[in-house]
């Protein structure tokens, strides 16, 4: 079963973001001989990789490309797991290990698959890559982000990219994201005078001023969403004032919030109706932006129906399309990608003690990307 090896393969190194701990060595020896020309992009500790092959050494009428990353979470109480995170195991039709399902299987699976295609397709007209990373997991500043640029710089264009992401919810096929939501963060200060309880003609309580205007951004509705995204969400995440004494009115209240929000939205639309719903409660504020990601989708094409087809053919599942969860890398490649899905394992137990996935969905998912693959070069 060579995903089975070459996920316990990738399992074994104990890559804890940003540290690859040599996964990407290991992954460039397997595609080396595949013909993949190896590229590194370390950037300030992060390791990125860029494994290009183009048919006769020339770039292909089309770059199909898998994107992913090496890194993993901590693994959390070792005294829970039932065996060494970093050691992985098979056992009751599982194999556990950190990073098991998000996401070194899924990588594993696309170099097989690529194995087999290339074996049996060597010449072919289209050019694959890989972009890979160790910097997912954690602050995702100097990974994708880089190599995307640098792409960009070298106006080296993909055409259709799966990103090996877990996306299935209870069984292997039910599920590909064709999209992701954006994040607009925001860290909101209001401002008061600050003294005693017992003097309230003498203090401004800011905790008063910001409830009305808290509660009205709590219950407004931001748009209807569309075909492709639920409505935009608004929520408060912290919120801090006061010196810690019982008799003292603060002087500031510090709110964070968040907006998920999907493509019926603009991120100057948002900060604008926030502003203009605080000037109304005449409050005297501060408020920092930060914009975590933008979205993006993928409408129905051939990227789309080639995975979707490769699904119902290799576990006879009708895969659904969603736009649910948090950020991925997907969003950074996007900007150079017109048709980008996600599409890996059950991801039920990811970031979790015992991460697992089930042995018999490894050589599926392996048929699935080889399917998709050989659908996208005969369009």
């Amino acid at each position: 079963m060579p995903v089975l090896e070459k996920a316990r393969a990738l399992i074994a190194r104990p890559s804890l973001s940003p540290d690859d701990a040599g996964c990407l060595d290991l992954i460039a020896l397997w595609l080396m001989p595949l013909g993949f020309r190896i590229e590194r992009m370390d950037v300030a500790g992060v390791s990125n990789l860029w494994a290009r092959r183009d048919p006769g050494g020339k770039p292909g009428s089309r770059l199909i490309c898998f994107a992913g990353h090496t890194d993993v979470v901590p693994p959390g109480p070792l005294d829970e797991w039932t065996s060494p995170p970093f050691e992985p195991a098979v056992r009751d039709g599982y194999l556990y290990g950190r990073g098991a399902a998000d996401m070194k299987s899924s990588i594993a699976a696309c170099v097989v698959a690529l194995e087999r295609l290339i074996s049996r397709r060597p010449a072919g007209t289209d050019s694959f890559a890989l972009l890979l990373t160790s910097d997912e997991e954690g602050d995702a500043v100097d990974g994708t982000v880089r190599v995307v640029e640098t792409l960009q710089a070298r106006k080296e264009a993909i055409d259709f990219c799966i990103v090996g992401e877990p996306t299935c919810v209870s069984r292997l096929g039910d599920t590909m994201k064709n999209g992701r939501r954006g994040s607009l963060s925001a860290k909101l200060t209001i401002r008061g005078v600050q003294g005693h309880v017992a003097y309230p003609h003498l203090v401004k309580n800011p905790v008063h001023l910001a409830a009305p205007a808290l509660a009205e951004l709590a219950t407004s509705a931001w748009d209807a969403g569309n075909e492709y995204f639920p409505p935009t969400t608004f929520q408060i995440s912290n919120i801090h004032a006061g010196t810690g004494a019982g008799n003292v009115v603060p002087g500031s209240i510090e709110v964070m919030f968040n907006f998920r929000f999907s493509t019926a939205s603009t991120v100057d639309g948002l900060q604008s109706r926030v502003h203009a719903l605080l000037d109304r409660h005449a409050v005297e504020y501060d408020i920092r932006w930060t914009l975590g990601a933008r979205p993006f989708i993928t409408a129905r094409g051939d990227l789309c129906a080639a995975l979707i087809d490769a699904i119902a053919t290799e576990v006879g599942v009708a895969a659904g399309l969603s736009t649910s969860g948090g950020t991925s890398d997907g969003r950074f490649i996007a900007d150079i990608c017109p048709q980008l899905v996600e599409f890996g394992p059950v991801g039920s137990s990811i970031h979790q003690v015992n991460e697992r996935i089930a042995v018999a969905d490894l050589e599926p998912l392996a048929r699935i990307y080889e399917h998709t693959f050989e659908r996208l070069v005969s369009e």
